[in-house]
C-alpha cells in the first residue's frame, strides 16, 4: 500500500528520507532512499532524519481527526496543501503569515462549482 501511494504521488528518482520500516524497501529501485533506524535509536544519519516528516504528519492527522473528521480522496490534496502551507509558515509572525497567504491568492479563484465538480 505504501509503495502504491508513493509511486502515485512522488516523482520517480526523488530522494526519500524514511525510517527503517520494511514496506519502504520495495521503493529502492525507483527512488534514492536514505533511512534512519529508530529501532537502533538512530534518529539522524548524516542529512537523513524523519523528524520533520513525522512532525508534519502528526499535525496533519490531529487536524483531520479534530477539525474535519474525514477527508475524501477528491479533496485530500487541497487539505494537504493547506496544512503544508501552515507548517511551512509556522515560524512567521501572524501578520506576515496572513500577508503571505493573501498574496498567494492574487489572481486565483476557486468557485463553488469547481469545488463540487
Amino acid at each position: 500500500m505504501i509503495d502504491f501511494m508513493v509511486r502515485r504521488h512522488v516523482v520517480r528518482g526523488s530522494h526519500l528520507l524514511t525510517d527503517e520500516h520494511a514496506a519502504y524497501r520495495v521503493l529502492d529501485d525507483d527512488y534514492t532512499r536514505q533511512p534512519v533506524s529508530h529501532g537502533r535509536r538512530e534518529y539522524v544519519c548524516g542529512a537523513a532524519h524523519a523528524n520533520t516528516n513525522e512532525g508534519f504528519w502528526s499535525i496533519f492527522k490531529r487536524g483531520v481527526m479534530s477539525i474535519y473528521h474525514h477527508v475524501s480522496d477528491k479533496h485530500l490534496q487541497r487539505c494537504l496543501d493547506q496544512f503544508a502551507a501552515r507548517y511551512d509558515t509556522r515560524e512567521h509572525e501572524e501578520g506576515e503569515r496572513f500577508d503571505h497567504f493573501l498574496q498567494a491568492t492574487v489572481g486565483r479563484r476557486l468557485t463553488y462549482q469547481e469545488l463540487i465538480a
